[in-house]
């Protein structure tokens, strides 16, 4: 089962203050499987398009991001019957759905297509960059991630956000800079809810030449094969025509 998880919004309040910033909250359910233990149900709290607090059904209290989030977190973490309203949430509205959510969800998925190439570093620290650029999944929430020899690499990895191909379909893109050892393996682990279990791509280290080198590379060799065609076509001529010649004897 992919560790990545679903997500469905299942409320959406939306309301203008007098300064004319927008409030709202969203209820959503984010799961990974039909499990109890695998299901959390979130309600978060945005102004001005800046989340600043949040119930997790996971944390079990209300979590401040800013200084108002805080201060509401505190007074709303002293309400006993408000806590235990917000925890039965998770009962009530997510795990009698998510049967079917999770259904729905997988008979539309489609499996992601991953392509490992190399690029220059945007700077001098390291010597080589890799790209890990996952094409063509649904639904839109995926988790990628990179194995040095196994190990998961944290340091030195930047990733995209998720990117709507128009198509239903999204994309998206992480980079690792790194500087080559002999003998490693450096792996891509995508993790999604079309997939039974990660998809890890190992990186080939003779595909390591940058794309417009291994162009002029291709380009080079068509150039001498073509050459070496022409002139093998033109000693056959040459002694086809020798063979046809009459030699006179002269005086």
């Amino acid at each position: 089962m992919a560790s990545s998880f679903l997500c469905f919004s299942l409320l959406f309040i939306s309301l203008s203050t007098a300064d004319g910033f927008m409030y709202y909250a969203v209820d959503h359910c984010d799961f990974n499987s039909t499990e109890p233990k695998d299901i959390a149900y979130i309600q978060s709290y945005y102004y001005n398009m800046m989340e600043y607090l949040r119930f997790d059904s996971s944390v079990g209290k209300f979590v401040g991001f800013t200084q108002l989030g805080v201060n509401n977190a505190d007074r709303l973490n002293k309400d006993q019957g408000m806590l235990a309203a917000m925890k039965a949430q998770k009962e009530t509205v997510c795990v009698p759905n998510i049967g079917l959510w999770y259904s729905n969800v997988l008979s539309k998925s489609a499996k992601p297509y991953v392509r490992l190439h190399s690029s220059t570093p945007p700077s001098g620290n390291h010597q080589a960059m890799l790209v890990c650029s996952v094409y063509d999944f649904f639904p839109k929430n995926i988790k990628v991630s990179w194995l040095r020899d196994g190990e998961k690499v944290s340091a030195d990895v930047t990733s995209t956000e998720e990117m709507a191909d128009g198509d239903w379909y999204y994309q998206t893109h992480s980079h690792l800079e790194y500087t080559p050892r002999s003998g490693e393996k450096i792996s891509c682990k995508v993790e999604h809810a079309s997939l039974k279990e990660p998809l890890i791509t190992d990186w080939d280290p003779s595909s390591s030449m940058p794309e417009s080198e291994r162009n002029k590379l291709a380009i080079g060799a068509s150039g001498l094969i073509l050459g070496l065609i022409l002139s093998l076509a033109g000693f056959i001529y040459y002694r086809r025509k020798a063979r046809g010649r009459i030699l006179v004897p002269t005086n």
